[in-house]
């Protein structure tokens, strides 16, 4: 118990990044914290952490170590809940990272029913466009769209999202309908600023049956999804966004799409989740809950589609 103790004092420093917080999460004193970890590098002849008086990051070695004990402490958790039998019954801090629109309008109202069935279920959600580092942060679940990169995470696929071409009846009356991909070059855009990187987002077309993506020279830059759509609303160009952001602003007449026919291939939609070889409890019931969700997905075959 003495290593496991160890292992759990430098996993919560590990992702809170200092003594001070993890000792609070952990009930007890930031000396008894820095002295755990410090008897665990002893033991292991490696240095842990970079120490300075405001915060600790973890050294190449204690990146490793870190990434490993993040799936032992799931395991035991998982062990725990068995012998207690409480598979039915999840507790705990349930911690996602979803996109901030997607999130609000489909996940947040699963979440909600989940508190409601299960009163020991704690969430934190946390809504943000930017990819985050699930081991680092601590992270349960994220809510990513688009193909994945990180083949280190485990991923089960529960939704799809298109994305449209879209403009205001009054930009279009002044400046044309682009019917063609060369026309795109004349017009005005309105482009995401990706908050990872910082990059503009290409928009995505089908022409003859391939996936071409685009890079407009100028344009406004946003990094909010709901902003893009207004600022179109308000004629500032034409924009690309997923269509449940603009589904409403069209059906009102504020809104219309075009190039309706080179739309590409709709994007999946993930919950990603560290791999680990077994499944948290509180986990488990959410991935549950978001592939049988009634509200905002309906299964088409084998697939799921944003049920609009």
């Amino acid at each position: 118990m003495h290593g496991l103790q160890a292992l759990l004092a430098f996993s919560e420093t590990a992702k809170r990044g200092g003594f001070a917080s993890a000792a609070r999460e952990l009930g007890t004193s930031s000396s008894a914290l820095a002295k755990s970890v410090g008897r665990l590098e002893d033991s292991l002849g490696l240095r842990l952490f970079h120490r300075t008086t405001r915060r600790v990051t973890l050294t190449v070695d204690g990146e490793r170590l870190f990434r490993r004990c993040q799936r032992v402490l799931a395991e035991l958790d998982e062990l725990q809940s068995e012998a207690l039998g409480v598979r039915s019954a999840p507790s705990g801090t349930l911690r996602i990272n979803m996109p901030i629109v997607f999130g609000r309008m489909f996940v947040l109202p699963v979440l909600a029913r989940l508190a409601a069935q299960y009163p020991g279920l704690e969430i934190d959600a946390r809504f943000s466009d930017a990819y985050v580092d699930l081991v680092q942060d601590g992270i349960d679940v994220a809510i990513r769209a688009g193909d994945l990169q990180d083949s280190t995470l485990v991923a089960r696929r529960f939704a799809s999202q298109q994305l449209v071409l879209v403009a205001a009846p009054s930009y279009l009356q002044v400046n044309g309908e682009p019917k063609a991909i060369e026309d795109l070059s004349a017009h005005r855009h309105i482009l995401f600023r990706m908050p990872t990187t910082g990059r503009d987002r290409p928009q995505q077309f089908t022409v003859r049956r391939k996936t071409i993506s685009l890079h407009p020279a100028h344009g406004t830059r946003l990094n909010d999804g709901e902003a893009m759509v207004q600022a179109a609303v308000l004629g500032m160009g034409l924009t690309q966004v997923p269509d449940y952001m603009a589904v409403a602003d069209i059906a009102a007449g504020r809104l219309v799409e075009v190039m309706a026919q080179h739309r590409p291939p709709a994007m999946p939609i993930h919950a990603v989740m560290p791999g680990h070889r077994m499944v948290p409890p509180r986990v488990r019931v959410l991935i549950d809950a978001l592939e049988a969700s009634p509200q905002g997905f309906v299964r088409n075959g084998n697939k799921m589609k944003l049920n609009l």
